[in-house]
């Protein structure tokens, strides 16, 4: 992939395959480091295979033997001389404490770091497409932020009008386009 949004997309649609009612997405940049961390209340991984889950060959899908989402990400990380991380929680051992979390650092002026991207794109069509998710998204640069939260939008919408709806979509878009505050 050539832009981080992309990552996170394919991240988050992965939460959501895992039966993710919640989900969070926070960009932090603080200087030149970016940290991207996507979490989610899905129903986690074993031990095992988290920590597996970012080789290539490690993957959940029964149509070809290779995943290369978390792969993929944490190589564009550590390619920056950033990090990466994973930690899951499987729902059957940790009661409600379940779900799994991706954090991954990248120094912005190294010339391996990838663009960030349409990550308004990246949003919308996450709300779009799960229109019941709970999402909260966060990008907080230079001290300032913007935030959306589904939750809250619903709250002030009320339930007569869908998330999906195409005018709550332009809204958004409008407004996850304005500069943090």
């Amino acid at each position: 992939m050539k832009e981080l949004s992309l990552n996170i997309l394919d991240i988050a649609q992965n939460s959501i395959k895992a039966e993710a009612t919640r989900l969070s997405i926070s960009l932090v940049q603080e200087g030149a480091w970016l940290t991207i961390t996507i979490a989610d209340n899905g129903v986690g991984m074993n031990p095992e295979f988290a920590a597996e889950a970012a080789n290539p060959f490690t993957t959940t899908r029964t149509t070809r033997k290779v995943g290369m989402g978390l792969p993929l990400f944490k190589m564009a990380a550590e390619q920056t001389g950033g990090t990466f991380s994973l930690v899951s929680q499987q729902a059957q051992s940790a009661g409600d404490a379940h779900g799994t979390t991706v954090t991954a650092t990248f120094n912005t002026e190294h010339v391996d770091c990838e663009p960030l991207g349409d990550i308004v794109s990246t949003i919308l069509t996450l709300i779009q497409g799960n229109p019941t998710l709970s999402l909260d998204y966060l990008y907080r640069k230079n001290g300032l932020e913007l935030r959306l939260n589904t939750d809250e939008m619903r709250e002030m919408l009320g339930d007569e009008v869908p998330l999906n709806n195409p005018e709550v979509l332009a809204w958004a878009k409008e407004y996850l386009e304005s500069e943090p505050e």
